[in-house]
């Protein structure tokens, strides 16, 4: 397993959060999502190697913006 944590921008309150949560835990071996809205953080734990432009896809499709991985 691995854990990778990117920067998410415009995320505001949990609903965000859970906009974001839901569209990451739609990709192919997401094991678990963890948002922080304070810092702007997002960790997904995966049981294989995920490819940036997947994860950056679901954060857009939430309607916020992948910054950088951490």
């Amino acid at each position: 397993m691995s854990a990778r944590t990117y920067t998410v921008r415009g995320m505001a309150c949990g609903h965000c959060a859970g906009f974001v949560a839901e569209e990451i835990e739609t990709i192919t071996g997401v094991t678990a999502v963890s948002v922080d809205v304070d810092n702007g953080t997002v960790t997904v734990t995966s049981d294989q190697d995920l490819d940036i432009a997947d994860v950056r896809a679901a954060v857009e499709e939430a309607g916020y913006e992948l910054v950088t991985r951490t």
